[in-house]
């Protein structure tokens, strides 16, 4: 399962395979379950085999599991035995007790693993062919590779509707914010955590450039119950051991971290939210109170009021943060540009999200500066991605190098940036303040300059108006024809 629409196909399968007594908004709670235990299952499984080849019969020694960040799963529990069982009626108990092994095994996922499989509404018949689906190998390292349980959860929250209102950050975002920001060692927070993508991308950053995942600690906060079970579950399966707090909770009304400070922000906060917890006497409204009608610059104000003195944040915005002209925000964007903190705005391409439409831009703001207070650098990817399905459209790794590297080169001064038409622009404090304080990209890199094609401008109109005529003439002629034939069978227009 390599691509979303093998995984959307197989996924719309199993969907079909629940309908009946249970909501279709709680198809991703019997699924995510299953699949949770098919990727710890195969991965033991995988451990297992190599334990048995060995032939020093450690195959059942939960050590040699724990020391690789794999879950030990208790016979009980496999996926093996569990398949073998999917067509008996007690199939549903059976699910629930495995659910209670593994968490008896993992003292992090305490309450965490659904155990409702045994409830009378869900078909235990449809239940044991869901599970004869699961033919994919979830413990294969592309399976691993990918946030697996993130996309399924994005999956239902889009096709079948949810009052949660989350949506799931696209792997191409995810890799970019890393790659910009670079979270090597310290204290990685995010605000609103989701199923956790932002986390597991910043592991496998420290992996590849061969650090430790031990280097970070996690910091995160969740709004919604089922969201935060799942972050849960996604970190357990990576063997990463992250803070998400007891239990899930609202970031401004009840905030679990009050007193750290991160060195990097990775986040993707919900755009527009205007029903959001506002205390006019909170300490994060240092640059100015945020409208009660909108929290996306109280999410702006609180990243910053977490950030350590060297500090850097890089979350996603909907465009319109960077041009409102409501006077609250106007205010705390002018305050926190004339602060330096305001390190790089980069506008995205349409399409990003599996379900929303709305574009989006990225900010970084930097608590360390000192080369570069007096600038902003801009950058406008608009132009960039490629659409893989008539909704969806992604980056290439190239793509997103290309402009971490813009960035990289730019904050470290290299001899390698050059302000670009069309791209990239390094603009002074003081150009920001003619545009009155406005962060749109467009205003300062300019329009891509077109290569001159020698064609004088008199000649290229001439014949531009004469193809254009050409054109006409043609489709008059073809809509003659279809009212000539719609006239034969008796249809006149």
């Amino acid at each position: 399962m390599t691509t979303n629409s093998e995984l959307e196909s197989k996924l719309w399968e199993m969907a079909d395979k629940l309908r009946g007594n249970i909501e279709p908004s709680d198809y991703k709670h019997v699924i995510l379950g299953l699949i949770f235990l098919k990727y710890i299952s195969d991965s033991f499984e995988e451990k297992y085999q190599e334990l048995v080849d060995e032939g020093e019969g450690f195959e059942e020694d939960r050590d040699a599991y724990l020391a690789e960040n794999i879950f030990y799963v208790p016979p009980n529990a496999r996926w093996g035995y569990i398949k073998k069982h999917a067509k008996q009626s007690t199939i549903g108990q059976i699910i629930d007790e495995a659910m209670i092994e593994i968490e008896k095994e993992n003292k992090n996922l305490k309450g965490v693993l659904p155990k409702d499989y045994a409830r009378p509404e869900l078909d235990k018949v449809k239940l044991g062919e869901l599970i004869d689906l699961f033919s994919f190998n979830l413990g294969s390292k592309e399976a691993k590779s990918q946030d697996v349980l993130g996309r399924v959860y994005e999956y239902f929250l889009g096709k079948f509707g949810s009052s949660e209102g989350e949506f799931y950050t696209p792997p191409s975002i995810v890799k970019l914010l890393v790659g910009m920001i670079e979270p090597f060692k310290g204290r990685v927070y995010d605000p609103c955590c989701g199923s956790g993508g932002m986390f597991v991308q910043s592991q496998r950053f420290v992996e590849e450039h061969q650090g430790r995942k031990d280097d970070i600690h996690i910091f995160g906060q969740e709004f919604t119950a089922t969201t935060w079970r799942l972050c849960k579950m996604n970190l357990a399966i990576r063997g990463i051991d992250g803070n998400l707090g007891e239990r899930d909770a609202d970031t401004f009304g009840n905030d679990l971290h009050k007193n750290l400070r991160a060195d990097y922000i990775l986040a993707n906060p919900p755009f527009n939210v205007s029903d959001y917890t506002l205390d006019p006497n909170d300490a994060r409204w240092k640059y100015g109170i945020p409208p009660a009608n909108n929290a996306n610059y109280a999410w702006i104000s609180h990243m910053i009021s977490k950030l350590s003195s060297t500090g850097i944040a890089g979350f996603v915005m909907a465009n319109g943060s960077m041009s409102t002209s409501t006077k609250a925000e106007a205010e705390i964007r002018k305050n926190i540009i004339e602060a330096r903190l305001v390190d790089c705005i980069v506008t995205m391409p349409p399409n990003l999200f599996y379900n929303v439409t709305i574009p989006v831009c990225l900010w970084f703001i930097s608590r360390k500066r000192e080369n570069r207070k007096d600038k902003i650098l801009f950058i406008d990817a608009r132009k960039m991605g490629t659409m893989v399905t008539r909704r969806l459209r992604e980056l290439s790794d190239e793509e997103i190098k290309e402009i971490y590297d813009t960035y990289h080169n730019w904050r470290d001064e290299k001899d390698e940036y050059e302000d670009i038409q069309g791209f990239c622009k390094s603009a002074g404090i003081e150009k920001v303040r003619e545009h009155e304080y406005i962060l749109t990209p467009g205003r300062y890199v300019g329009i891509e300059e077109v290569e001159d094609d020698g064609e004088p401008f008199e000649e290229k109109m001439t014949r531009l108006t004469g193809e254009l005529a050409e054109m006409f003439a043609k489709s008059h002629k073809l809509e003659d024809e279809i009212r000539e034939r719609l006239g034969a069978i008796g249809f006149e227009f």
